[in-house]
């Protein structure tokens, strides 16, 4: 997971560049075009893992129909791999049980208005829009929903901090992403881009209303 140091110094400074960018220098900034290049890329090698167990699957019913049980584990095969890039990406939004929510959510509960709040308090993950998309923003991570909800990147990054409270690191990482929504993406370890569906089945089920709520905020834009 991509750590950002820096977080606890305030004041917040928008526009301003995080410093962290400093750190990954070889990395190309992402914004719109480059999130269309991950999603081609990311349906280019999931073909490329996939489609060698369809064609296998295909080829061993034409060589033989009483393998049919054989082909069967090629076509599980071809379903599993694509579930397991999901599940990797859906950990950016899994609860951290060892997180600390005593003594209510200080600065975190200033920055949300009303119906994000309602939102964080229901799930633990804040909703915010951004130019690149909707943002689904917890503790270890976030979700970009990106314009018309059908797709969806997954960002790991986190507070480095660890007496931070869940609240306050959730605040952090959302006082980052106002202030430099592409460093804030270019920092983050990017960990998955795909069909809404799929990720979702993947997601905490206690965090899947904040998603949902990225996906019709997202239609709406």
């Amino acid at each position: 997971m991509r750590s950002l140091e820096g977080l606890e110094q305030l004041p917040f400074e928008p526009g301003a560049s995080l410093p962290e960018t400093a750190e990954v220098w070889w990395r190309t900034p992402v914004d719109a075009r480059r999130l269309a290049w991950m999603e081609l890329l990311s349906r280019g090698y999931t073909t490329a893992y996939v489609a060698p167990f369809f064609a296998l699957g295909a080829l061993l019913l034409v060589l033989e129909p009483l393998l049919f049980p054989v082909s069967l584990l090629c076509l599980v095969h071809a379903w599993v791999i694509p579930e397991l890039f999901a599940n990797r990406g859906a950990r950016v939004l899994a609860p951290d049980v060892a997180a600390d929510d005593r003594a209510g959510r200080g600065l975190l509960a200033d920055l949300l208005d009303r119906h994000p709040a309602a939102v964080e308090a229901r799930t633990g993950a804040v909703v915010e829009q951004g130019r690149l998309g909707v943002w689904v923003i917890a503790e270890k991570g976030a979700l970009l929903v990106r314009p018309g909800g059908r797709r969806v990147h997954a960002f790991c990054v986190g507070v480095k901090d660890p007496e931070l409270r869940r609240p306050d690191r959730v605040a952090h990482l959302l006082l980052a992403l106002r202030q430099d929504e592409v460093g804030f993406a270019t920092v983050a370890n990017h960990a998955f881009a795909g069909a809404r569906w799929r990720i979702r089945r993947r997601v905490a089920a206690a965090r899947r209303p904040a998603l949902d709520a990225a996906v019709l905020q997202s239609r709406n834009v």
